[in-house]
């Protein structure tokens, strides 16, 4: 190089804005979350629910579907009964003589089980399938959108029937059949977003440049749609839980061996006019605080994400 020469540069793509904010997101994201008590609260249920749902077989009094640890004796006790045997009932027994407090615990696993699997599977179905659409536009962009909107054309609950009673019950059936109907919300979402990434200059750098089509959109395209796919994440899940609660109360769901807060409230449907209050009760009022909670969660974390719908 001779003196006085400038040296050569080679211009480096632009930083895609999700990587330049990748490191302050998540703190930035928690700060303004945590500036709600009602949030933060409801965040500590769904913590709480979760631990308890994960550790049911080990603090639960007793196995609520094991037949060598029930008696029909211990049938429709009251809350805080205790029986000959000294075993205290905390929050009564059902009609089979189950302890209440164990089959809520038990219920409350597989109904966050179902709705979270659930959840993450449409996301991932969901978000790949708007991401193909909006990377590639044009006719193949036209022919997938036309699949989501025949799919949101249909009621939710209906749906989920129809496919419950040609499949029949089962935990599998029970999620395929929520799948089914949750992906094609997230598929909307990510393609909207997708596609006003997809129109940004650093987007069209990237390709200039000739990188692969993978590097593009995991890079690129998919941390943008990151914000919407975990709000919507949130509220499916509840819904996702509440639609499994009404399935097995409608006898389509899980199947009566299978634990589940919507069976526990089916089996005291019965006994409601006959005083026994806490058998459905219990399980409903448990129901309704982990879905409040769940959608609490989401309302905050859609503020948080998007200040311009903030009250």
């Amino acid at each position: 190089m001779t003196e006085g020469a400038k040296p050569i540069t080679t211009k480096s793509p632009p930083l895609a804005p999700a990587q330049a904010k990748a490191e302050n997101w998540f703190r930035v994201v928690w700060t303004d979350f945590t500036a709600s008590r009602a949030a933060v609260a409801a965040l500590g249920v769904c913590i709480v629910m979760l631990i308890a749902a994960i550790l049911a077989p080990l603090i639960a009094p007793q196995n609520p579907y094991d037949l060598m640890e029930i008696s029909m004796f211990d049938a429709r006790l009251a809350p805080g009964a205790v029986n000959p045997e000294g075993f205290h009932f905390l929050l009564g027994t059902d009609g089979q003589g189950r302890d209440m407090l164990s089959a809520m615990l038990y219920g409350l696993r597989t109904s966050l089980f179902v709705g979270v699997l659930s959840g993450i599977i449409a996301i991932a179905v969901g978000v790949a399938f708007g991401l193909t659409a909006a990377y590639w536009g044009g006719m193949v962009d036209t022919v997938m959108m036309r699949v989501v909107d025949f799919m949101l054309g249909f009621p939710t609950i209906l749906v989920a029937l129809m496919l419950l009673a040609i499949l029949g019950q089962g935990v599998d059936k029970v999620i395929f059949a929520l799948v089914m109907v949750q992906w094609a919300y997230f598929a909307r979402a990510v393609r909207g977003t997708a596609l006003v990434e997809r129109g940004k200059e650093y987007v069209e750098a990237a390709i200039s440049l000739d990188l692969s089509h993978a590097r593009i959109v995991f890079s690129h395209l998919l941390p943008n749609c990151l914000p919407p796919v975990i709000v919507i994440g949130t509220m499916q899940v509840a819904s996702a839980i509440s639609t499994e609660a009404t399935l097995s109360f409608l006898g389509l769901g899980l199947p009566i061996t299978e634990p589940s807060l919507g069976l526990l409230i089916a089996n005291g449907f019965n006994y409601l006019l006959s005083g026994l209050y806490w058998i459905s009760v219990f399980p409903g009022l448990l129901l309704l605080v982990v879905i409040f909670s769940i959608n609490i969660v989401g309302d905050r974390l859609r503020d948080v994400l998007n200040p311009r719908l903030q009250r």
